[in-house]
């Protein structure tokens, strides 16, 4: 039996948990910026447990969708963000939003106690299992979703973005101003707590649970809104550092 790693709290409570004070009182105005500049809905935001820890596990389409996720989600949501964004202004604003940056090629063990630590204190997590932008389609994904929720009990709920990237844009493009932006939040999954060890078996079990959803939750969306996942990811424009 191979177990998933632990993650026996290495710090009680030292342990820093994501700032919550300019994300919660920023959002207003961030909101209405969002719905200034493109035609933003939100769908099934009653999914959304109204206390306690909870897991969102999105599909990850375009540049757009953390700030979304983190912005216009019915609760204010801590997301685990590429630790590459960390740097200067934006990374700044990112860290005294209370998003979480990781280390997307190792375990990184810091970032899952933070996020664990963060639910624990009854806030809301977001997870992009894909771990990166593309598709969205969640052909590949990764179970950091699932291993919180084990760990913790936290329900998870499976989000959907759409129109977040326009067909052949690449990852850092934005849609045009106007366009319509879908998130749509599926039905909670409950998969319950699971003390250490954990088998990899049984984490690979529940990440395919929750990826299942993210694409039913997917599927529902587009065909309620007409709209369709965008493809692949286009070429990244060249600069002048790349000729």
């Amino acid at each position: 039996m191979t177990a998933s790693p632990d993650l026996s709290d290495p710090g009680g409570d030292l342990l820093e948990v994501p700032r919550t004070a300019l994300l919660a009182r920023g959002r207003p105005a961030a909101q209405r910026a969002v719905r200034t500049w493109w035609d933003f809905e939100l769908h099934g935001a009653e999914q959304m447990p109204a206390s306690g820890g909870v897991v969102v596990a999105a599909n990850h389409v375009g540049w757009l969708d953390g700030p979304l996720l983190a912005i216009c989600a019915p609760r204010p949501v801590h997301a685990l963000t590429k630790q590459e964004m960390f740097v200067g202004p934006i990374g700044t604003l990112l860290t005294a939003a209370g998003q979480v940056p990781i280390d997307r090629y190792a375990v990184d063990r810091h970032a899952l106690h933070v996020a664990r630590r963060a639910l624990e204190q009854d806030q809301v997590v977001g997870v992009f299992p894909e771990g990166v932008r593309g598709s969205g389609d969640m052909a590949t994904s990764r179970p950091g979703a699932a291993y919180l929720a084990l760990v913790t009990g936290a329900p998870v709920v499976p989000v959907s973005f759409l129109g977040t990237r326009t067909p052949g844009g690449h990852a850092d493009s934005l849609p045009p101003r106007g366009s319509r932006l879908v998130m749509t939040l599926g039905a909670p999954l409950r998969l319950g707590r699971r003390e250490w060890p954990r088998t990899q078996a049984e984490v690979a079990g529940a990440a395919a649970r929750v990826t299942a959803a993210i694409v039913e939750t997917t599927r529902q969306a587009e065909r309620t809104t007409g709209l369709r996942l965008p493809g692949p990811l286009g070429p990244t424009p060249r600069t002048d550092d790349t000729k």
